[in-house]
């Protein structure tokens, strides 16, 4: 297991917390690193998809009061939502006693019912962290093409060969399709699920049109929207919104949509190594998702990200706004040889961004004009590090 960059903001949370919850999809890494986090200090570890863990919070106040002094990791703790309510008296008993942060570490899968239950019965006592898949300020420079064909999850990035890669992320979405998604309550047939989230793949970072899904998976607008945002609040999709501040031009509002990790992407997609990757249309837009992403987790809490187009074509692949209102401005091209498209610049007449970035496939930093430098990824996610 690669050291994870989120492990001394953990630290840091539970030093200033009672609680914490660490969000991010199945085998993402979040029981590894809970338990690295653990053994540097006295702690309990319970997974509440065991039945023997479950039967030791069947009087929960007795159990948190005999471990008072130790840190509580309790995964998967959407599985037992009314612990929320008693997690609330245990913190203000906790408190009171001299033990007012580091608590509780609570792992979860499912962000909107876990965020919800959390929120609702634990306000003012409680801090958020989200652990994705690696990144490419986790992996040597040298894996970046791998990181971006095999995906983030660690069993995918760190397997013997892209076979047996490959054979992991087939797995694992068979798993989240028949055995885990229906543990959340849903009753979407699996086989269509995977249809709608293959389509997604497809349309990898393409504005969502609901009435073509729709269309394709003979269901109607509103089915989509509740399928999107199941996998949405599962942390395999994400929705980036349109820019939507008044510029005095008439903007496109629809999100644009993509799968997450981009190795599921191309799981999905049946893609199976660099040189299939590299001779597929869908090329583009995955490196596109791909480095949104990696932008996106490497900003400083509190940044809001869009992508930014007019109804003339005018467009942003992504648009930061970072805590205190500064504007980063970022084109995304897999070419070696990065350009400046005119669509680019008049955008960014419009926004009058701050810094504005292109990335591309290489490592060499270089000005493209006056105002905007040809970047590599890890150096500008290094370069967001450093704002916070």
């Amino acid at each position: 297991m690669l050291p994870r960059r989120l492990g001394a903001r953990l630290n840091h949370l539970l030093t200033h917390s009672p609680a914490v919850v660490l969000l991010g999809p199945r085998q993402v890494g979040k029981t590894t690193l809970a338990l690295e986090i653990g053994e540097k200090r006295p702690s309990v570890y319970l997974d509440l998809e065991d039945n023997t863990d479950r039967v030791k919070l069947s009087d929960p106040v007795r159990y948190f009061a005999d471990h008072e002094r130790d840190l509580v990791i309790l995964d998967e703790v959407h599985r037992l939502p009314e612990l929320f309510q008693c997690l609330r008296g245990v913190i203000d008993r906790g408190r009171r006693r001299g033990k007012p942060n580091g608590q509780f570490l609570l792992l979860g899968s499912a962000a909107i019912d876990l965020l919800k239950q959390s929120g609702e019965s634990l306000a003012g006592r409680i801090s958020y962290l989200e652990l994705g898949p690696f990144d490419p300020l986790e992996v040597a420079s040298a894996k970046l093409e791998t990181l971006w064909v095999r995906g983030g999850f660690p069993r995918s990035f760190l397997a013997d060969s892209d076979e047996l890669s490959l054979a992991w992320r087939r797995d694992f979405i068979r798993t989240y399709l028949e055995r885990d998604i229906p543990q959340f309550g849903s009753r979407i047939p699996a086989e269509t699920l995977r249809r709608f989230w293959t389509m997604l793949a497809h349309n990898q970072s393409q504005l969502l049109n609901a009435a073509s899904l729709a269309g394709g998976l003979g269901v109607d607008g509103k089915t989509v929207a509740s399928y999107l945002d199941l996998l949405v609040d599962l942390l395999l999709v994400r929705r980036l919104p349109a820019w939507h501040r008044n510029v005095g031009k008439r903007l496109v509002k629809s999100p644009k949509v993509y799968v997450r990790d981009s190795g599921l992407a191309h799981a999905l997609l049946g893609i199976r190594d660099k040189e299939s990757l590299l001779g597929h249309p869908v090329v583009g837009p995955t490196w596109e998702s791909f480095v949104i992403e990696t932008l996106i987790a490497t900003a400083p809490d509190g940044t809001e990200a869009h992508f930014y187009r007019t109804a003339t074509g005018h467009e942003i692949d992504l648009v930061l706004t970072l805590p205190g209102g500064k504007l980063w401005a970022i084109e995304i091209k897999r070419s070696s040889a990065p350009g400046v498209e005119r669509g680019f610049h008049l955008a960014c007449a419009d926004l009058k961004p701050d810094k504005r970035f292109v990335v591309y496939s290489g490592t060499e930093r270089f000005p493209l004009n006056a105002d905007t430098d040809a970047i590599g990824l890890g150096d500008l996610g290094r370069a967001l590090q450093a704002t916070k």
